[in-house]
């Protein structure tokens, strides 16, 4: 597919504290499915629709995040050596498996909270019209369809809304207390926003740099009041990687060959 001009922003700087079994020496972004980062899995839904250019917002061990794909081609790939010179030298068969991603590594700030994040990169965002997502959910949402519904409602900017899966189970009884209704963690009517948003320049007016700023609260219930905010209802996959058990879940669904989200194959 033809390579887009949007640019994709990536906020990966959080440190993933409910996660803290996989997070307390990487970041969040990093933790692995199917031997993957989960920052990998979504670079890769964003290039299956030609969105190849990323904007990575980096802040807790955000050092991490530079490095891996510093030795992305050496780690992933086979590669020659010569072992007097040190040059290296990937293989022929190997160069066009690489994936073609231009991206910027922007540091936005250890403790700095999503909205400070996004303002910081302002001057990296080239186009009218952006991308951006957490590293926190996997989606087999369309993001062409999206982009066009984005421009169809002409608003400041579009969030995405997903039907998130209960954290605890729902039980309902009869008045003499007998059980009519049981479902294990069911998925919720109400929807909730889950990253994979669609944003004009004009969101930068509503951002701060006050390294509290938080992109979910101010800003968007300003855009809200404004009229400049739309949604986009998503009635597929999607699944968040908050704790660790959610992250144990969806890396059983890629051994199973059940990973809605791989939409490039």
């Amino acid at each position: 597919m033809k390579t887009r001009e949007e640019q994709v922003v990536i906020l990966c700087g959080g440190e993933g504290t409910r996660l803290r079994e996989e997070t307390e020496f990487k970041p969040k972004a990093l933790v692995e499915i199917g031997g993957r980062p989960i920052l990998w899995h979504l670079m890769r839904i964003y290039d299956h629709y030609g969105f190849r250019k990323f904007v990575l917002c980096l802040g807790y061990r955000g050092d991490l995040i530079r490095e891996y794909f510093l030795d992305y081609r050496w780690r992933d790939f086979d590669f020659q050596l010569d072992l007097r010179s040190g040059e290296r030298k990937l293989l022929a068969r190997q160069q066009d498996a690489i994936e073609d991603w231009e991206i910027v590594f922007a540091e936005t700030g250890e403790r700095t909270q999503t909205g400070a994040r996004l303002k910081a990169v302002e001057r990296y965002v080239t186009g009218e019209t952006f991308l951006c997502n957490y590293t926190d959910g996997l989606s087999d949402v369309n993001l062409k369809e999206l982009v066009d519904f984005h421009h169809r409602c002409g608003k400041t900017a579009t969030l995405t809304g997903f039907h998130p899966r209960s954290r605890f189970g729902v039980v309902r009884a009869a008045d003499d207390g007998t059980v009519e209704y049981f479902q294990e963690k069911p998925i919720l009517a109400e929807q909730t926003s889950g990253g994979f948003f669609v944003m004009n320049r004009g969101v930068f007016g509503y951002l701060s740099t006050d390294p509290g700023c938080i992109l979910e609260t101010q800003p968007m219930e300003a855009m809200a009041s404004d009229r400049e905010l739309a949604l986009y209802s998503h009635e597929g996959f999607w699944y968040s990687m908050d704790t660790y058990k959610e992250a144990l879940a969806l890396n059983r669904m890629w051994e199973e060959g059940r990973a809605p989200w791989r939409t490039w194959e």
